[in-house]
């Protein structure tokens, strides 16, 4: 899910009043208007990017934010349900980690024990590892509180065609060839991990690259960048949203996209939108909510589209086992992947999670993996819940607006940065 980089060594004017409002390197941020508008119709945050500079202006480099000490010490007997949970379910997503953080140091002592353990642990021995190895640090809120939102996200499944046709005719555009992406964190080291999008426009300068409503008028343009076509212009949004899906063929095969890029404008709202129109009631504004309105309005499909500048390209990857590849670059895994923000929770890290069940006070505690990021997933005590693929998962996730508290293991003796 990582963008390519596009590294651009002129010196851009415009792009000093971009910097701080660039996007970090996935959309993948969740269901509830992060990945897409599902969970909660409240607006918050989606795939963030770099707006135009006449958009918005931009706070002194010295006020990008800092979380302070986001992890404090713990005990094991502060994690509630740790000693209920299903570990074994677990260790697939761990060997992921161990995978993708080969080479950090001090991880490789704990992964190779792990790995030592074999495939398939029982879930005594990999509470055994645990505790002997890891111990736990609590995540906390830079106002120094416990709770945070979890929300969910997942991966869908839309219908798709290889050749354009009445019944197939919203293309999926691949990252297209004048697209810049450019890195300015060699002038700006406190920049990186930021980007910032645009184009070559008149005069050797770089301009804000087109919006939705401008990619969409002209087809023509990204022809030779097109993938797929798409079904439903609506579900192809909610795709993009969440950043990477699944498209079945009319002949039942299935192909798989990955995120490639952004045009590089902050995601605003759909449903927030209908809501301060009067077109649909908050509790309405679901995906669900959202799809019924589009097909009660079909001529206002475009005016509701163009409310949303940000624009997702996509990639084809193989269409391998498993979960789309997260910000860790391993597959994410059912019920035990989760996004976070990586100032304040280390990337591949173990966290447990303890939350609640969407639409629920079902206890939902279990030991997860910090395996992905999202832009809209800022904050110490910030989750978005991977619930897999699919129809059902898609349900689960833009059900999911929980509070929860979250503790990271760390290897035994060490300090998390």
């Amino acid at each position: 899910m990582l963008p390519r980089f596009l590294r651009v060594q002129s010196a851009f004017p415009l792009l000093t009043a971009l910097v701080l409002a660039a996007c970090s390197s996935t959309p993948i941020a969740p269901v509830v208007e992060s990945r897409s508008e599902v969970p909660a119709p409240v607006a918050s945050p989606g795939p963030v990017a770099a707006p135009p500079a006449a958009t918005r202006s931009s706070p002194p480099l010295a006020s990008v934010p800092s979380l302070g000490r986001p992890l404090q010490p713990a005990e094991w007997s502060e994690l509630p349900g740790w000693n209920a949970d299903a570990l074994e379910e677990s260790w697939p997503a761990f060997m992921a980690s161990c995978r993708g953080l080969a080479r950090q140091p001090v991880w490789q002592p704990v992964c190779e024990a792990g790995r030592a353990l074999g495939t398939t642990p029982s879930g005594s021995e990999i509470r055994r590892f645990f505790e002997g190895r890891f111990s736990p640090w609590r995540v906390l809120n830079q106002d120094g509180t416990k709770e945070g939102l979890i929300t969910g996200y997942y991966e869908p499944l839309i219908r798709g065609s290889r050749a354009k046709s009445r019944d197939y005719n919203w293309p999926v555009i691949g990252v297209p060839d004048d697209l810049l992406n450019v890195d300015l964190s060699d002038a700006y080291p406190e920049l990186k991990g930021l980007r910032v999008r645009g184009r070559m426009g008149g005069h050797n300068k770089v301009v804000p690259y087109y919006t939705r409503a401008e990619i969409n008028r002209m087809p023509e343009r990204f022809a030779h960048k097109t993938l797929l076509y798409a079904a439903d212009p609506i579900e192809l949004f909610f795709m993009q949203v969440q950043g990477s899906g699944r498209v079945q063929l009319p002949d039942g095969s299935l192909v798989r996209l990955a995120y490639g890029d952004t045009n590089g404008y902050p995601y605003q709202s759909i449903g927030r939108w209908l809501v301060d129109k009067g077109e649909l009631k908050l509790e309405q504004a679901s995906m669900d909510g959202i799809k019924n309105w589009v097909r009660a309005n079909p001529a206002r499909l475009n005016e509701l589209l163009a409310v949303n500048p940000s624009y997702i390209f996509f990639k084809e990857v193989p269409n391998t086992p498993g979960g789309p590849v997260g910000a860790l670059g391993q597959p994410l895994t059912e019920g035990r992947s989760m996004a976070v923000d990586p100032r304040s929770v280390p990337l591949g890290a173990p966290v447990f999670l303890s939350t609640t069940n969407p639409l629920s006070t079902q206890p939902l505690q279990r030991l997860m993996m910090a395996q992905d990021t999202g832009s809209a997933i800022k904050g110490g005590v910030r989750g978005d819940f991977f619930w897999g693929f699919g129809l059902d998962a898609g349900t689960m996730a833009g059900r999911m607006r929980q509070k929860g508290e979250m503790w990271v293991l760390w290897p035994r003796d060490q300090t998390p940065r």
